[in-house]
């Protein structure tokens, strides 16, 4: 998977595809094509990202600062399946994860303590609206697609380099956006397209906008 699908399509981060090559996928989902480079289904109408998404957003979310993903504090909103917050426990972060459903959150649950995630921190609330209990954070990832980025995530970003990954667009289309805060400046650059589940909430797509929440992530 990681040489094949990872390597070959130029992500060469030696830590994200060292947690990649340590995260048994399979433990995640339980599909005879767990390694494939494919969105699978979840419950909920949900998904698990296909590999090289995970390794992509996991490469631009790299914390800018020396002791790289060491302790970094994390902030995962979309758990899902539970597999991107193992790869980045797996990286050394301090990982906290926001799931809106919790038959979801709990499966994750599950499914990150028969892995040895189990310091990976679980809630269950409106994802857009962020953690800002836990702030600031080092790294934010949305693993869910929204209109904008979420005002609250960006304020809870550290002003010292803090980075925050995230599909953006619409239902149907978005291009993976990163985030960088320097103080009170945001600096945005736009990475790749890709299709993902819509984020909902106050600051993202309305539960109105949820016809499509079965679209799998995959890259365009």
């Amino acid at each position: 998977m990681v040489r094949e699908q990872i390597e070959a399509r130029g992500i060469h981060d030696p830590d994200v595809l060292r947690a990649m090559r340590r995260v048994p996928r399979h433990l995640f989902v339980d599909h005879p094509h767990a390694y494939d480079d494919r969105a699978l289904p979840l419950s909920s109408g949900q998904t698990i990202s296909q590999p090289y998404v995970v390794a992509a957003m996991t490469a631009a979310a790299r914390p800018d600062r020396t002791t790289g993903w060491r302790n970094a504090k994390v902030l995962e909103v979309g758990t899902g399946s539970g597999y991107q917050a193992a790869v980045l426990a797996e990286l050394g972060a301090e990982v906290t994860s926001i799931e809106r459903h919790r038959e979801l959150s709990d499966q994750a649950a599950a499914r990150l303590k028969a892995a040895g995630y189990d310091d990976v921190k679980l809630v269950v609330r409106d994802g857009s609206r962020g953690d800002p209990e836990g702030a600031p954070w080092d790294v934010v990832m949305v693993t869910a697609a929204g209109p904008s980025v979420p005002q609250p995530l960006l304020e809870q970003l550290d002003v010292e380099g803090g980075r925050l990954v995230m599909p953006v667009g619409s239902r149907e289309h978005q291009v993976i956006t990163l985030v960088e805060r320097r103080g009170s400046e945001l600096v945005s650059r736009r990475l790749e397209p890709v299709a993902f589940v819509p984020l909902l909430g106050d600051f993202g797509f309305s539960a109105s906008d949820a016809d499509d929440a079965d679209t799998e992530h995959e890259t365009a």
